[in-house]
């Protein structure tokens, strides 16, 4: 079984976390993990995106081929089309849907959603909605993950709660219920 995905967004919004979290949780699996990261100008709003091959076989490569991808995790939909061209024909979009302009230039909501509306398989959600209701205003990428985890079959929920516990333990039992939350909000929506 394997699972290659890749996890898109904006510098700031989490999406190296939510790698994080899935690599902890594969590693503590025993699944063969493979990972690629650009930080690009992350830290000035810019894309950040992270290949991630998870299987229970040798990995070779820690980029995903064109057209191979199982999965795109987004915090925003501008960014999952972007990647487009490496999704694989029965690949899935989790995406959050509010757009984070960081650019001039930045479509239409309307062109997005009709783009997002056209494709097969995308699950689209108001994270940042669903995490405030869910009492973590910041939480909006562990609600992404929550979301994302009903397409992770080689992962189970509980195995990326437990890596939640882990990564965020030292930041305090609140934190890590507080993300755990989020996480079940994004699971159930």
């Amino acid at each position: 079984m394997k699972k290659d995905i890749i996890l898109c967004g904006v510098g700031g919004q989490g999406i190296l976390s939510i790698a994080t979290i899935i690599g902890e949780a594969a590693t503590k699996a025993g699944l063969h993990l493979k990972q690629a990261e650009v930080h690009g100008m992350s830290q000035r709003g810019g894309d950040v995106q992270s290949h991630l091959r998870l299987s229970s076989a040798p990995i070779y490569s820690d980029l995903v081929a064109l057209g191979c991808v199982d999965l795109i995790i987004s915090m925003e939909p501008m960014e999952c089309l972007r990647y487009l061209p490496y999704l694989a024909e029965t690949g899935k979009i989790v995406t959050g849907n509010k757009p984070f302009i960081n650019i001039p230039n930045y479509p239409e909501q309307a062109a997005l959603d009709a783009e997002l509306a056209a494709l097969p398989a995308v699950d689209l959600l108001d994270i940042e909605a669903v995490a405030k209701d869910a009492g973590n205003a910041r939480g909006a990428n562990m609600v992404l993950l929550g979301m994302a985890a009903r397409h992770l079959e080689i992962l189970s929920p509980e195995q990326l709660c437990d890596a939640i516990r882990t990564i965020f333990a030292r930041k305090g039992e609140a934190v890590v219920e507080a993300n755990i939350k989020a996480f079940q909000a994004g699971y159930s929506n």
